[in-house]
């Protein structure tokens, strides 16, 4: 999930207009019994997490292990009995990026390894490279000249000028009680103003100084570049450092630092001591095949009137590679796999076919569900609807992160609010509460919900999730809350079939308007 693009908007349910007090269909309690005895007592949330992490290893876009864990998905769905499942493509993606060697260690004023990665999609470094690191201090163009004819052979990296600080803060939180109302609660009207002119040639400067730098760095000949984007006690986030398209121009090596460890060589090198490093990373390029892929499979409906109509249930399968993408998001994967298991376990008979979808391409922009939802509903740019786009119910995302289900955001569709308070209340002992019309974003859900599809996004506790383990190094099956991951799959479970086995599709907002292509 990008969190950088997660926004909170809209207004929550307080008052349902007329049209949206409709009545949910009573409950059958003994399923929902049976849902949630066989998903706590019965669980392979952590097995199917440990297969996606620990022996799938990290999963970047395009990469061997994101194709290995595609097809042990797929297959471990067959194994349940699942139909119609496929590898799918989306689209074109362009290049695949892994890394294969990666080592850097701090050689002078004295020997210590260094906890770095390389950022993704940059090359190599073609063998053992020895050099000297230099500060660059450059806050324009014209302080950039001070540096031509100095960085040949030289490992290039910025001043660090942000302490690092010891936080009294716990790192992993879940909701208060007063944080689930609030976000229950009308939103207040936002006092911040748009963007002003200043601010946005602002970012346009610094946008254009970073493209000079890399530009320049490449120019004179140096060797590598150490960066990194915050952190701390050795949890760095990363990120790519190259476009991974078929024809992106080259870029030098670069690594991913943690911060302790660029703040000590900035520290040295103000104070006028030299640091020298070594380093070597193998980094591998996959061309052959430029396509993204989704999976996908079905459980058939089976009443004769509901069977064509869709339940769709998902989250991406990518991450990043810095670790094995345990939160971001085997979590959300697992626990939408687990929940399909569970409802074949039970052989329950959804009237409705339901269909579980595990994206790729996420991290880099929603490819994989924007895709899909291009091809298979509608194109958000025309808003010219296919046929398949009124046969959809609704689509269900995870992609918080490990921690449990406190509720659900209707993203703006005020007239589901009461079927999801509903079939909210079995888990009320189970901390899930909460339902609010909110809006959310930064995942796949928006894809569904850009096109008039009832697309949502469960509320879970973030945990350590901005932390410790989103986009990081640390995010690994250690970070994952097994008790968290069973309440997810349960509720999930219980979300999907009964939007499969109810009357009617689920009510959908007015249609969105074609929006113009991206710039």
């Amino acid at each position: 999930m990008n969190k950088a693009f997660t926004l909170l908007l809209g207004a929550a349910f307080l008052a349902m207009p007329a049209f949206a007090q409709q009545q949910a269909e009573p409950l059958d309690a003994a399923i929902v019994e049976k849902i949630r005895k066989e998903g706590l007592e019965n669980s392979q949330v952590m097995e199917l997490a440990f297969y996606l992490t620990d022996v799938n290893g990290p999963r970047l876009s395009g990469s061997t292990g994101l194709a290995k864990a595609n097809q042990w998905t797929k297959d471990k769905l067959v194994s349940w009995g699942l139909t119609n499942a496929k590898i799918d493509p989306w689209g074109t993606f362009g290049k695949g990026w892994e890394v294969e060697k990666s080592y850097l260690a701090l050689t002078k004023p004295y020997y210590q390894p260094m906890i770095a990665s390389p950022k993704a999609w940059t090359p190599g470094t073609n063998g053992l490279v020895k050099g000297d690191v230099v500060l660059v201090k450059a806050s324009t163009e014209e302080d950039l000249a001070q540096y031509a004819g100095k960085l040949k052979g030289k490992i290039v990296m910025m001043e660090v000028t942000n302490p690092i600080k010891t936080k009294f803060e716990a790192d992993a939180n879940r909701y208060t009680d007063e944080q689930l109302q609030k976000l229950a609660a009308p939103v207040q009207p936002s006092t911040r103003g748009p963007i002003s002119e200043e601010q946005m040639a602002a970012y346009r400067a610094r946008r254009a100084l970073a493209q000079k730098m890399t530009e320049m760095f490449k120019n004179e000949g140096a060797a590598a570049v150490f960066s990194g984007r915050g952190g701390s006690h050795g949890t760095f986030f990363t990120s790519n450092g190259a476009s991974y398209a078929s024809d992106a121009q080259p870029v030098l090596p670069e690594f991913e630092v943690a911060m302790e460890d660029l703040a000590r060589m900035s520290r040295l090198l103000k104070a006028g001591i030299p640091v020298q490093v070594e380093m070597e990373s193998k980094t591998r390029f996959l061309t052959e095949d430029p396509q993204g892929y989704n999976v996908i499979a079905e459980i058939p409906g089976t009443d004769k009137k509901l069977k064509a109509e869709v339940v769709m249930l998902g989250g991406h399968i990518d991450s990043w590679h810095a670790a094995t993408g345990a939160t971001d998001n085997a979590a959300g994967v697992a626990v939408m796999m687990e929940a399909v298991r569970i409802i074949k376990a039970l052989n329950l008979k959804p009237k409705r076919t339901i269909r579980i979808a595990l994206w790729g391409g996420e991290e880099q922009g929603l490819f994989g569900s924007r895709g899909y939802v291009k091809k298979t509903f509608a194109d958000p740019q025309d808003m010219k609807l296919l046929p398949e786009h009124g046969k959809v119910s609704a689509y269900y995302n995870l992609d918080n992160g490990t921690g449990k289900i406190r509720g659900i955001y209707t993203q703006g569709n005020e007239a589901v609010a009461p079927l999801f308070q509903e079939w909210l209340k079995p888990f009320h002992d189970l901390g899930a509460t909460t339902v609010t019309t909110r809006n959310t974003g930064g995942t796949d859900h928006q894809s569904f919900d850009a096109v008039g599809i009832p697309g949502f996004q469960f509320i879970q506790d973030e945990i350590d999730y901005d932390t410790r383990t989103h986009h990081t190094n640390m995010d690994t099956y250690d970070r994952l809350q097994a008790d968290d991951l069973k309440q997810a799959a349960v509720i999930v479970a219980n979300f999907v079939y009964q939007s499969a086995n109810r009357k009617d599709k689920l009510p959908r907002k007015e249609l969105p308007k074609p929006r113009a292509a991206r710039s």
